[in-house]
């Protein structure tokens, strides 16, 4: 019988955990970097490795396009990293948003 995959199993729970809290997380880092008002380009250099999550908006960004995709988080981030929307402004633009069943 084949093992059904849960939306997040215990190795995904952790990696999760450490992403968010760790101290040595390159995600949490460029996070951390940006919230402080870092652009892409410092972040880069000072995080000095891969940045998965900031290497793969722009692909999540694009395929939300293509496939015409209401993504307002994902779509906020990117304007955040690319377009020199501040994240304070960012968080304020999520907030007003009209509320709808999603």
């Amino acid at each position: 019988m084949e093992k059904k995959k849960h939306f997040m199993d215990l190795q995904d729970f952790g990696d999760l955990i450490v992403t968010c809290l760790s101290e040595h997380s390159r995600n949490r880092k460029a996070g951390f970097l940006l919230g402080q008002g870092k652009n892409i380009e410092e972040v880069r250099k000072e995080v000095g490795m891969v940045i998965e999550s900031i290497d793969n908006i722009e692909v999540a960004y694009e395929l939300g396009k293509m496939k015409n995709i209401e993504m307002p988080i994902l779509n906020t981030v990117y304007d955040i990293l690319y377009k020199d929307l501040s994240p304070q402004e960012g968080v304020s633009r999520l907030m007003q948003r009209q509320k709808k069943s999603e």
